[in-house]
């Protein structure tokens, strides 16, 4: 738990050359967001860690995330890490960028479909993940 009382989570989609990272309280705050290469990835997640004090980190399970938990345990001994089913994360990543980040000037006649973000939006992927994680945490305790 944070300074402020909020729970925090770290959410990585991991890659193979880039991560997404995103820092997301559980009322969906988003504190940070990042997209970073592999070599810079390690040193920021840790200052993450120790900036935020996440409750959890939370991984995708799509590509990366085999190699990303034993590294994780690695540099953050004892933190618990909970993988998220990243099924269409990606698709629905590039419609909410998209639809934030809107086209200006002669790229707003080209139709939604064929647009193309024009940046990497793997740390919008990140807070998918959390938001899906905060999700089940959610349903969980409405059930009990």
């Amino acid at each position: 738990m944070s300074s402020s009382g909020k729970p925090y989570v770290l959410a990585i989609d991991p890659g193979r050359s880039k991560m997404g990272l995103a820092v997301v309280c559980n009322d969906g705050q988003i504190l940070y967001r990042a997209v970073l290469e592999l070599d810079e990835f390690v040193q920021e997640m840790v200052a993450l860690y120790q900036r935020f004090r996440p409750k959890c980190i939370v991984i995708g399970g799509g590509t990366g995330s085999r190699e990303m938990e034993p590294m994780l345990r690695q540099f953050m001994p004892g933190v618990q890490v909970h993988v998220v089913d990243e099924a269409y994360t990606s698709e629905e990543a590039r419609r909410r960028y998209l639809r934030e980040n809107p086209p200006k000037g002669w790229r707003r006649l080209i139709p939604p479909f064929l647009r193309v973000p024009d940046r990497p939006y793997d740390d919008y992927v990140a807070i998918i993940l959390a938001e899906r994680y905060w999700s089940t945490v959610n349903r969980e305790k409405q059930q009990s």
